[in-house]
């Protein structure tokens, strides 16, 4: 089981930028697929990234972070990052990090599909 913990999150203007940061537990992302989702007040968890520990492998985006949201990893450093760009009063939420064996695919988005989650990082866009 990992520990995941996200950082990163604050209050920014519309048409800014934040880099949040998921730090993973564990000897490796090595075999591991990390979702970052997104919880709005009132509203359902949805996907907005995941990637995988393989170069070999892309990213997937849900359609509304294609083109302004990016997720990277740095394995030596077991960190995941999703560098968010563009920020609108849409994209409040608390976002979460999520890790599973695996490689992204088909169903990425599911988060019942997810074992291990992080506490949360709260996003607030507003001016």
């Amino acid at each position: 089981q990992e520990q995941l913990v996200e950082s990163g999150g604050g209050l920014v203007r519309p048409g800014g930028s934040l880099r949040l940061t998921c730090q993973v537990s564990g000897d490796t992302l090595t075999n591991l697929q990390i979702a970052w989702f997104r919880q709005a007040p009132g509203k359902e968890r949805e996907g907005v990234s995941c990637i995988t520990h393989s170069d070999l492998d892309g990213e997937i985006y849900a359609n509304f972070a294609a083109g302004r949201f990016a997720t990277s990893r740095d394995n030596s450093k077991k960190t995941v990052y999703l560098e968010m760009n563009r920020l609108k009063s849409d994209d409040t939420a608390d976002y979460y990090c999520a890790a599973k064996p695996g490689f992204c695919g088909p169903g990425w988005d599911l988060p019942r599909e997810y074992t291990d989650w992080g506490q949360g990082t709260q996003v607030t866009v507003s001016s």
